[in-house]
């Protein structure tokens, strides 16, 4: 188990995704853009949307930091574009540690399933501490 940085970028996630792959001396980052997604009915992605990232991982030094870029409609706020992300194989602690973690914090997306994981949610706890918390069923490799 681990708890893993999550960067969010304004438009220019894959840049700094291949400096940083640079920089720390990575391997050649996998970008997946909203345009790669999966495709929902319920949500088409707005053409303007379609090239930006919605996730990267880079390994630097045993430690995974994810990347993504902000849908326009999202509020980027520099500082608070970080956050916590706990990849774990236990659907029980997920959905305990979320349920605590949210007393008294606010919600961004209640634990649910997604094309990734059966089970991910985001939340910002009731000190203002951003978490992503996404159960790793050792199937998908984001």
């Amino acid at each position: 188990m681990s708890i893993d940085v999550y960067f969010n970028f304004n438009g220019n996630c894959r840049e700094a995704v291949e400096y940083y792959a640079e920089v720390f001396g990575t391997d050649k980052p996998h970008i997946m853009t909203f345009g790669e997604a999966p495709p929902n009915p319920d949500y088409t992605v707005p053409e303007q949307v379609k090239h930006l990232v919605m996730h990267a991982r880079l390994n630097i030094y045993g430690s995974n930091v994810m990347f993504s870029d902000t849908f326009p409609d999202m509020n980027f706020i520099v500082g608070n574009n970080i956050s916590l992300a706990l990849v774990i194989k236990d659907i029980d602690a997920i959905k305990s540690i979320f349920h605590k973690l949210k007393e008294g914090g606010t919600v961004g997306m209640e634990l649910q399933e997604t094309f990734w994981s059966k089970c991910y949610g985001q939340l910002t706890d009731k000190f203002g501490i951003g978490w992503q918390l996404n159960y790793d069923s050792g199937e998908m490799n984001m």
